[in-house]
C-alpha cells in the first residue's frame, strides 16, 4: 500500500445471487480507512472485477441507524465510478452478516443510497433505493456511432424502446433489442465503444429484451471499467425501471425481473420496483460469499 497501512482484508462477494458462481462478483472492503486512492484502484484492478466497494465512516449528517451508516466508494479496475449497484447489494449483504439484517445508509458520490437487507429462508437480499433519476435524448449521430461500435443494424433495434441516456447513480445508454438472438450476439468493437461512452459520460450500455410484460433480458458492455461486460448491473437496472417508467413502457407501479448473466455463464436476477409517487427506483437481489 501507498500509505504504508497493512493491506486490508479483501472480502469477495456475489451480487444478485445466492450461488456464488452466478450473479456479479465484487470486492468488499469493510475498513478502508487509510487507503488512498492509488491503493484502492490497485486493489480492484488486482481483482479484476467490475467493481469493487471500499467503506470508511460515514460523512457528518449522514444520519441512520447507529453503527450502520458509511460512506462508500467504487472502484472499476480502471477508474472510480459514482455509484455500484451490484457491489452495493455484496456489501450489504457483507455487513448482514455481521451486524445483522436492517437498514444500511451509504453515502456515495452520487448521493446518499439507502439499502434495507432480509433475510429469506436462510439467503441474504439486498433491496438499495436509489437516488432520483432521470433520463434524456440521445443525438442521432451518437447512437449511430453507438449501434457501428455494437454492430448493431438499426433495424434490429425494438421500435417500442425509444434509445435514451437513463440515470439514476450512474448514466447508462438504454437500447433494446427486438430479439433474444440479437441479444445474445455480442461481439462489440471494445475501443470504438470505449471512446464513445467517456465522450457521453456513460457507466454502461444497456441491453435489453422483453421477454413478457415485466420480464426482462439485459446485457452491459462495460469497457470504461476495463471490462467487456458487466455480469449483473444494479445501476443500470435502477436507470432502466426509471427509463420504462417515464416513457409508460410499465405501469407507474411495478416489480419488474431482470435476466442477467446467462449470457455469460453467471445467471443472476435482479428485481426491480416502482411505485407510483416516488420517482426512485428500487433494485434487490441475493448475495452470498465468493469464498
Amino acid at each position: 500500500m501507498t500509505t504504508n497501512a497493512p493491506r486490508p482484508e479483501v472480502l469477495r462477494y456475489t451480487a444478485f445471487s445466492s450461488d456464488p458462481s452466478g450473479g456479479n462478483p465484487a470486492g468488499v472492503v469493510l475498513d478502508a480507512t487509510g487507503l488512498a486512492d492509488t491503493d484502492m484502484l490497485a486493489i480492484a484492478a488486482e481483482l479484476g472485477y467490475s467493481e469493487s466497494a471500499f467503506l470508511t465512516p460515514p460523512p457528518e449528517g449522514l444520519g441512520g441507524p447507529e453503527g450502520r451508516a458509511y460512506r462508500i466508494r467504487y472502484f472499476s479496475p480502471k477508474a472510480e465510478v459514482p455509484f455500484c449497484g451490484h457491489a452495493t447489494v455484496a456489501t450489504a449483504v457483507a455487513l448482514a452478516e455481521r451486524t445483522g439484517t436492517g437498514e444500511l445508509v451509504f453515502a456515495t458520490r452520487a448521493g446518499t443510497v439507502l439499502v434495507e437487507v432480509t433475510e429469506e429462508n436462510g439467503t441474504l437480499r439486498a433491496t438499495l433505493t436509489s437516488v432520483e433519476p432521470h433520463i434524456e435524448e440521445i443525438a442521432d449521430a451518437d447512437l449511430a456511432e453507438a449501434l457501428a461500435a455494437l454492430d448493431w443494424p438499426r433495424a434490429d433495434l425494438d421500435p417500442a424502446f425509444p434509445p435514451r441516456i437513463a440515470f439514476a447513480g450512474a448514466r447508462h445508454l438504454v437500447l433494446a433489442a427486438a430479439t433474444r438472438a440479437r441479444l445474445a450476439d455480442l461481439a462489440y468493437d471494445f475501443a470504438r465503444l470505449e471512446a464513445l461512452m467517456h465522450r457521453l459520460d456513460l457507466t454502461t450500455v444497456q441491453l435489453v429484451w422483453r421477454e413478457s410484460a415485466t420480464v426482462f433480458h439485459v446485457r452491459d458492455p462495460f469497457p470504461v471499467g476495463g471490462v467487456v461486460e458487466d455480469p449483473a448491473t444494479g445501476a443500470a437496472a435502477a436507470a432502466f425501471g426509471a427509463y420504462a417508467r417515464e416513457l409508460g413502457l410499465v405501469p407507474g407501479e411495478s416489480v419488474l425481473t431482470l435476466h442477467q448473466g446467462a449470457d455469460l455463464g453467471r445467471p443472476g436476477e435482479l428485481t426491480v420496483t416502482l411505485h407510483a409517487g416516488d420517482p426512485r427506483v428500487r433494485v434487490g437481489g441475493a448475495g452470498a460469499r465468493i469464498d
